[in-house]
C-alpha cells in the first residue's frame, strides 16, 4: 500500500522498524535513515529482511533530507530522530510532498523548553500542500491522547479531570541509566513542573509535587508531577477539562543520581571550554551513560501507562481508568528493545499505518486526538499493546 521512511536508528526506531516489517500488507517498501548508516544496517540485520533499504542522512539539514526524499519518494516519514530536528524534517516533507509523523514535539537545542506552537504554525502550509502531519504519536504523548479521545467519544459528555499516569516498575540492573535518549530525558525531568487548572497553567518547582499511586499488577509507586506536552493539546481540544496533570514514577536511587548530576553541573546545556574545544556537559554525560538500546537484555518488570478520568455522562459523575501494562522481557524477546522503546515505537507504526490506509489522513497539522480513536484502539490490541478498563473505581487523584 505504501512506502515508509523511518528517520532515526535508536531504540524507538528499532521497534517501529520491527512492527512496520510485521505489516507488509500496509508497508510495501521500507527505508531506515540516520546520521550513522551502520546503525540502520544493524537494525535490518536484526529484523532479517534484506529488502529493507538504509541510507545516511543528517536530519539537521533540509536540503540533505529533501535529496533523500526525492530519491526514495516515500508516502510518509516517521520521524524518530531528535526533537530538535522536527522542523527541518517537516520543511523537507513540505518541499517534497510527503506526509509526516513524529512522537515528540519540537524542542530548541539551546533551550530546555518544549511546546506545540512551533509545529502548529505549519498547519496552513500542510493544508495548502494537501499533506497530513501527525504530531506526538508515541505513548505519552500519543496513546494517552487516543485514550482521552476514546473516553470522550464513548463514555463522557464532559471530561472534567484528567490525570495521565506513567509508571516504569522495571529493573535494568544499572546504577543509573535513562530509558530513552539521556539528553532529552534529563532535560525533561529537570524542568519546572506544570499543570492546568481552572483555565490557567500553574508552575511548580521540579519534582515538587509527588504522591504514591497504585498501578495495576505493580502496586504503589511514588509518582511525580511533570510538565508534559500532551496536556497542552488535550486542554485545547477538550475545553470542559477543569484540571489536567501528568505523573511519572522515579525510584529514590534514580533521583539521588539526578540530584548529584545537577549539583556538579553535568545536567547543564550551556557549552563550556575544555581542552581547547566547546563541549556541552549534558551531551558528554550522554556519551558515558549506558545506551538505552542496550538495557533490554537484563531488564525485568513492566511499565504501566494510562489515563485516569473523571467527568459527566447523562448528568451523573463517573470515573474511568484505561491503561496498558507492557513487559520489558516480552518487548525484548520480540524486538530486542525494552518496554519504554516498545510502547513508543508501536504507536508510531500504528499512526503511519492509519495514515496510509486513509483513516487518519486529512490535510493539515494534527494531534492524535483530532482523529477517530476507534481504529487506533483496535490496532493497539492487535499490535502488542492491549488495553484494560476500570469503570467507576478509585482514581486516587
Amino acid at each position: 500500500m505504501g512506502k515508509v521512511l523511518i528517520i532515526g536508528a535508536g531504540g524507538v526506531a528499532t521497534v517501529a522498524a520491527h512492527k512496520v516489517n510485521q505489516n507488509p500488507d500496509v508497508f510495501t517498501d521500507i527505508m531506515i535513515a540516520s546520521r550513522t548508516k551502520a546503525k540502520c544496517d544493524a537494525i535490518v540485520k536484526a529484523i532479517g529482511n534484506p529488502a529493507i533499504k538504509t541510507a545516511q542522512v543528517d536530519a539537521d539539514h533540509v536540503d540533505e533530507l529533501a535529496k533523500l526524499l526525492n530519491s526514495y519518494k516515500p508516502e510518509i516519514v516517521i520521524n524518530l530522530a531528535l526533537p530538535y530536528q522536527d522542523l527541518t524534517i517537516m520543511e523537507a516533507c513540505l518541499k517534497c510532498g510527503v506526509n509526516y509523523e513524529d512522537t515528540a514535539n519540537y524542542e530548541p537545542k539551546d533551550v530546555a523548553h518544549f511546546e506545540y506552537s512551533w509545529q502548529w504554525a505549519y498547519k496552513k502550509r500542510f493544508e495548502e500542500a494537501g499533506l497530513t502531519a501527525i504530531l506526538g504519536c508515541g505513548f505519552d504523548p500519543g496513546v494517552s491522547g487516543v485514550y482521552t479521545a476514546y473516553a470522550a467519544k464513548h463514555y463522557f459528555d464532559e471530561i472534567h479531570y484528567l490525570d495521565i499516569v506513567d509508571c516504569n516498575a522495571g529493573d535494568h540492573h544499572q546504577a543509573f541509566a535513562t530509558n530513552f535518549n539521556p539528553e532529552i530525558n534529563i532535560r525533561e525531568i529537570t524542568q519546572k513542573g506544570q499543570y492546568y487548572e481552572d483555565g490557567k497553567w500553574i508552575e511548580t518547582a521540579p519534582l515538587e509535587i509527588h504522591r504514591p499511586l497504585t498501578y495495576p499488577n505493580i502496586g504503589p509507586r511514588e509518582s511525580y508531577l511533570l510538565h508534559h506536552e500532551e496536556l497542552e493539546s488535550l486542554v485545547k481540544h477538550y475545553p470542559t477539562i477543569k484540571r489536567a496533570r501528568f505523573w511519572m514514577t522515579f525510584g529514590e536511587e534514580y533521583l539521588t543520581h539526578l540530584r548529584v548530576i545537577q549539583h556538579i553541573g553535568m545536567a547543564s546545556i550551556e557549552p563550556i571550554r575544555y581542552n581547547g574545544m566547546d563541549i556541552v556537559p549534558l551531551q558528554f554525560l550522554k556519551a558515558v551513560l549506558p545506551n538505552p538500546q542496550d538495557l533490554g537484555k537484563n531488564y525485568e518488570g513492566e511499565t504501566s501507562i494510562g489515563c485516569r478520568i473523571r467527568g459527566l455522562k447523562n448528568g451523573e459523575e463517573h470515573t474511568y481508568y484505561i491503561y496498558n501494562n507492557c513487559s520489558h522481557q516480552a518487548a525484548y524477546k520480540e524486538t530486542g528493545m525494552q518496554a519504554v522503546s516498545y510502547t513508543t515505537g508501536v504507536p508510531a507504526m500504528i499512526g503511519a499505518m492509519l495514515c496510509l490506509q486513509g483513516l487518519w489522513k486529512k490535510p493539515g497539522v494534527w494531534n492524535v486526538e483530532d482523529f477517530d480513536p476507534d481504529p487506533f484502539m483496535e490496532q493497539l490490541n492487535r499490535q502488542g499493546l492491549p488495553w484494560q478498563e476500570v469503570f467507576d473505581g478509585n482514581l486516587e487523584l
